[in-house]
């Protein structure tokens, strides 16, 4: 019964956003410390495709009668382990300047990345404590 309490709803949804987010947090902060390294390229991953994927999950999980385990489909560059643990696989992304070092640094859109992904962290990490500490009250008023 309790299994399915937390499994339900927005829970697991919030905790695969926290999983990637965290992931990803690492690869922007791995860019960052290397912006000045002569060669270095740096990765990260599609936030549009992991979103997508999301997306689906949470459907099929609607359709099978919302009480399923949330499984993302393998990417890429994301593949959901049966633990429930995400692993990412960067890709060199090109979006920048290539500059004569052979590096593709923009350190504006790095800080700015960093900010929208932590604040994408923060924002899934007080839904999920307001959903934990709603089902920890319901606990403690039958005891």
């Amino acid at each position: 019964m309790f299994g399915e309490l937390v499994n339900s709803g927005a829970t697991s949804a919030l905790e695969s956003v926290m999983r990637f987010t965290a992931g990803r947090q690492r690869l922007i902060a791995h860019n960052i410390a290397n912006l000045t390294t002569p060669g270095f390229q740096g990765k990260d991953v599609s936030v549009r495709g992991f979103q997508e994927q999301l997306r689906e999950a949470i459907e099929r999980r609607r359709e099978q009668g919302g009480i399923a385990r949330l499984q993302l489909a393998d990417t890429a560059e994301v593949k959901d382990a049966r633990d429930g643990s995400l692993t990412l696989d960067p890709q060199t992304f090109t979006g920048n300047v290539l500059f004569h070092d052979r590096n593709n640094r923009d350190l504006e859109r790095s800080m700015q990345d960093l900010v929208e992904n932590a604040t994408a962290f923060r924002v899934a990490s007080d839904l999920l404590r307001s959903r934990y500490a709603v089902l920890n009250a319901a606990i403690s008023e039958r005891a």
